[in-house]
């Protein structure tokens, strides 16, 4: 049980960078070919939302999540990352 909670947290801390970080990029290339400014205003969203989940939020709740089962949970050694 503790590897497989491990697991899941490794693919968010590694995975929720790399796909903010890719729509983010996406999004900053796709801007200047776009016309429409309702189109870049949902672009701007999509590359804020890719920053600020991706990059800020998803490394930060991981280290929450190891805080708790570490130090929180009963039994958190055997949980530890």
């Amino acid at each position: 049980m503790a590897g497989t909670i491990q697991n899941l947290f490794t693919i968010i801390q590694f995975g929720g960078p790399l796909v903010g970080g890719v729509l983010a990029l996406g999004a900053t290339v796709a801007m200047p070919v776009v016309r429409r400014s309702d189109r870049k205003k949902g672009l701007r969203a999509v590359q804020m939302q890719g920053l600020l989940w991706g990059v800020i939020v998803a490394p930060l709740g991981t280290e929450i999540v190891q805080f708790i089962l570490n130090n929180v949970v009963v039994g958190g050694t055997s949980c530890g990352f």
